[in-house]
């Protein structure tokens, strides 16, 4: 079972090459850019499938299941509140780099199996949802909002979903498993800042 839940993950990472991020929204219509932006680009897979394999671990191991809820849900609405920024011309900080992290941090949260109330998860991954929406925001150009974002947000959810059935998946062959995903997703935003 987990060589082919690793087999998969590598397909999945294997299919997300940057050179093919994310559909132009004016040329492929606002909504299918939107939905089709965090399901090409490797650092948004990454880290949203961390947060749904997170939230299932707080959840499977505290028995605090509205984890799986307030946890995705904290990283949809804030990544949204990014996206508003930058539509309303506000500049954020070291964006990119902040992305970067997000992998890496997440990834290492996982790993270890960090375990903290469902508050402190939910604002941990706000704070990079907030970067993520914003970078977001920022790749819009002059396609409408409001179909770009709600293709992003559909599609930011539907990868939490998959996390957190990864997550639930792997917590029956042991924490082990779920702590190599985590290490190998860290392993995979170190190669992306060393490697783009």
């Amino acid at each position: 079972m987990f060589k082919k839940l690793s087999l998969a993950a590598v397909a999945l990472g294997a299919t997300t090459l940057p050179a093919f991020a994310h559909l132009n929204p004016e040329e492929h219509g606002s909504f299918m850019a939107g939905f089709s932006h965090p399901l090409f680009g490797a650092d948004h897979i990454l880290v949203m499938i961390a947060v749904g394999i997170w939230a299932a671990q707080i959840a499977t191991s505290t028995d605090k299941k509205n984890a799986l809820l307030i946890v995705p849900a904290a990283f949809v609405g804030t990544m949204a509140i990014g996206f508003l920024l930058a539509l309303g011309g506000i500049e954020l900080p070291f964006v990119e780099p902040a992305i970067l992290a997000s992998v890496i941090a997440l990834g290492l949260l996982v790993a270890v199996a960090t375990r903290v109330p469902v508050s402190a998860a939910a604002a941990i991954v706000g704070i990079f949802a907030l970067f993520h929406g914003h970078a977001h925001g920022g790749e819009l150009g002059s396609a409408g909002a409001l179909q770009f974002g709600v293709g992003f947000v559909i599609a930011t959810a539907l990868l939490h979903v998959a996390g957190i059935a990864l997550g639930l998946g792997i917590a029956k062959l042991g924490t082990v498993a779920a702590r190599i995903v985590g290490g190998m997703t860290a392993l995979a935003g170190l190669s992306l800042v060393f490697g783009g």
